[in-house]
């Protein structure tokens, strides 16, 4: 497949998942964040299920073996997530909220080093350091001298309670080496949509009071960022793998603050600046710039 057509669908799955924060902020106004988070799985874990028998063909001996991390994956990184982040936006702005789960990249590094038994560099390590300063930039308002009051907004510490899970969730998922990664998220959809039904159906919904915004807003979830964004990104990552892929992840908050932006959120200059603090120590941490360099490397032996 051409570069610029893997391009194309990393631009647009990022595109989709930043969607998701910006109606999120709409839907959490007139749905809970359980039936938000069950109405997205419950339609897309179906979706996806199709799209992988079609494509993946996987092993279904094999994929029922794993049922165990199906269902911890389902309650960490689809329930646990979703609706934290879900609850999240009840109490901050979609840019914040996105801004705040850039730092997703170094947590996960970071926590492979503790559980995994990884390696850090120093420049890693700053990394760490420089998105956690970006971060509490972002939770501050840009006045850190706040950190002494411990007074936060509540939504963006859910947030950080949302990246935690979703740690959680992808190191689990790197378990899995044996399932196809399109069915390997069906089948965590499918038994966090179990998990979820008996308190979705004892809640209740009054679909007669849902309007017609909130109720694209949930079919536009289900289609981009549950089925859309998952698909491109598993194609993506098959032909340029999970390094490359991430870099565009970055992508997320921009996007986010841009729709936001034409929709009315004022964007402030502390946002800006956690921001790039933020991105620049995700950058560090992942091994990007190790990657750039040893590339550099590669291609001046080459030219010698």
């Amino acid at each position: 497949m051409k570069k610029y057509k893997i391009w194309m669908m990393l631009t647009a799955c990022n595109l989709f998942w930043a969607g998701n924060y910006v109606f999120g902020k709409y839907l959490v106004n007139e749905m809970t964040p359980l039936w938000i988070t069950f109405s997205r799985w419950s339609v897309a874990s179906l979706l996806l299920l199709g799209i992988a028998c079609i494509f993946e063909k996987p092993n279904w001996s094999v994929v029922i073996k794993h049922w165990r991390m199906y269902i911890a994956m389902g309650l960490l990184g689809l329930v646990g997530y979703n609706t934290v982040l879900y609850s999240a936006l009840d109490y901050t702005s979609s840019t914040n909220a996105a801004l705040v789960s850039a730092l997703n990249p170094g947590v996960i590094v970071l926590f492979s080093v503790f559980l995994l038994k990884e390696r850090l560099t120093r420049l890693q390590l700053g990394g760490m350091a420089l998105s956690l300063l970006g971060v509490l930039v972002i939770l501050t308002g840009g006045k850190l001298t706040q950190l002494l009051a411990m007074d936060f907004n509540r939504g963006d510490l859910l947030m950080i309670v949302a990246v935690l899970l979703w740690t959680g969730y992808s190191l689990l998922a790197k378990r899995i080496k044996e399932v196809p990664p399109i069915t390997l998220t069906a089948m965590s959809a499918l038994f966090a949509t179990f998990i979820l039904a008996p308190f979705a159906l004892d809640e209740g919904i009054r679909i007669q009071d849902i309007s017609s915004l909130a109720t694209m807003g949930i079919v536009y979830i289900i289609i981009f960022p549950s089925v859309g964004s998952f698909v491109f990104w598993n194609i993506s990552v098959r032909q340029i793998g999970a390094s490359q892929a991430g870099i565009f992840l970055n992508l997320i908050p921009v996007f986010t603050a841009i729709i936001s932006w034409s929709l009315g959120e004022k964007i402030s200059s502390f946002q800006i600046l956690g921001g790039i603090l933020v991105f620049s120590g995700v950058y560090l941490t992942t091994g990007m710039l190790d990657q750039v360099m040893l590339r550099k490397g590669k291609q001046s032996k080459v030219a010698i």
